[in-house]
């Protein structure tokens, strides 16, 4: 396992033992650049409007197309760093 895989591994589970918890702009960040960084692009249809939970999480996962994989999980970790360190919330 590579470092930048073994730090993200770790960023998983620190995420899941935050303090607080983080906003949903935040959250939305970290789904999006955890998809990214574990699937690549996004793909398959476009959840419908009935799914507005799942429309935003795709269209923020969308957004990030293009982003290696490699620099989605470093993006992942640094927001998982600062979210530890109470930088951002």
């Amino acid at each position: 396992m590579s470092d930048i895989d073994a730090r993200f591994t770790q960023a998983q589970t620190d995420v899941k033992k935050l303090a607080e918890r983080p906003g949903n702009l935040t959250l939305l960040r970290l789904y999006a650049l955890y998809k990214q960084a574990s699937t690549g692009d996004a793909h398959g249809d476009k959840p419908g409007f009935a799914d507005l939970a799942g429309k935003y999480k795709y269209e923020a996962w969308a957004a990030l197309q293009g982003t290696s994989q490699d620099d989605a999980r470093r993006l992942y970790i640094e927001l998982v760093e600062s979210l530890k360190s109470g930088a951002s919330a």
